[in-house]
């Protein structure tokens, strides 16, 4: 069943109606609303593109969290085969909030990190809503430097509001595990890709999109803070999360014109959510693009080229 979003009323109304009209047409309970059908699925589709045309920063968030969106496992197994999941860091135990291992893209060897954020109650307990805590980190950078061992590129999937805030993970080193993870972001010799599929939340995000390439879904976003948490520190007041993410910039739109990311992949009507082996397809074709802009060269061609870009943040607009 399509869950809609509160922007989409108008949509939902008319989708509804032409839902309606085909149970009375396949009951045999009314005669030839063969055109009205048509008619109210062709405005409907029209409304659709005209409000995803016209999406605010908060529309965009809303879209970005919508509960049907595919999520990092949904483009593993569409894009990644013989997967083969790693667990655990080696230190004190396993998050499933990250999910990592090696598999092949487009017949290549690649390492895959994901955050999983879950699709029911159960999964998003087990995932801890893809909130990863330190271990979670500790177990990235032990597969990326794994991979970078090897020479295999390393394909990220950010999905997350953030890291995870609780006590015991600032007890267990949150910050450092994150600048540990980033650092090995930056150190590695073979190339990384980063796609930004929902939330890319503050260091949680930063810490396995350091990337060569960092790509974004059209309605995704990425920021330092989740706007309800600029609105309670600069207004003290959650509510005012509209206008935080206005003036954050926190669309893919924005984040191209000032150069923090690369590139954006355009998605279905009506968002990923709808058509999600659409999306998956498109991030598929620009991850591929992506590594073969990054193919024959050197691992300190490939450490330079992503520090420069990390560097040049801010330098200038696009």
């Amino acid at each position: 069943m399509r869950s809609y979003l509160d922007f989409e009323k108008p949509v939902a109304d008319l989708e509804a109606k032409v839902d309606e009209l085909k149970a009375m047409a396949a009951k045999g309970d009314a005669v030839a609303i063969g055109e009205d059908i048509a008619r109210l699925e062709v405005k409907a589709d029209q409304s659709l593109k005209a409000l995803y045309g016209a999406l605010t920063p908060w529309q965009k968030t809303q879209v970005a969290r919508h509960p049907q969106r595919p999520h990092f496992i949904d483009y593993c197994s569409r894009l990644i085969t013989e997967f083969t999941p790693l667990a655990g860091d080696r230190g004190f135990g396993e998050d499933e909030a990250v999910i990592g291992g090696f598999g092949r893209f487009q017949g290549e060897p690649v390492c895959v990190l994901g955050q999983e954020k879950g699709s029911n109650t159960e999964t998003r307990l087990r995932h801890n809503f893809g909130m990863a805590r330190p271990e979670g980190y500790r177990k990235a950078v032990r597969l990326m430097e794994l991979a970078d061992r090897y020479g295999l590129p390393v394909l990220c999937f950010v999905d997350t509001a953030g890291a995870f805030p609780g006590i015991e993970a600032e007890e267990r080193g949150q910050a450092e595990a994150i600048a540990r993870s980033t650092e090995a972001c930056l150190a590695l010799g073979s190339p990384n890709v980063a796609v930004i599929i929902g939330e890319g939340g503050s260091g949680g995000a930063v810490a396995i999109a350091t990337a060569n390439r960092v790509i974004m879904l059209e309605h995704s976003i990425y920021s330092v803070i989740s706007p309800e948490g600029a609105a309670s520190i600069l207004w003290r007041d959650a509510a005012r999360a509209q206008d935080a993410a206005t003036g954050m910039k926190i669309t893919a739109q924005d984040l191209l014109r000032f150069g923090v990311i690369d590139r954006i992949v355009s998605e279905p009507s009506g968002g990923a959510h709808r058509a999600p082996d659409e999306a998956i397809e498109r991030a598929g074709h620009a991850i591929a693009g992506s590594l073969e802009e990054l193919r024959g060269l050197s691992p300190d061609q490939i450490r330079a080229q992503r520090a420069e870009k990390f560097l040049a943040i801010g330098r200038k607009l696009g």
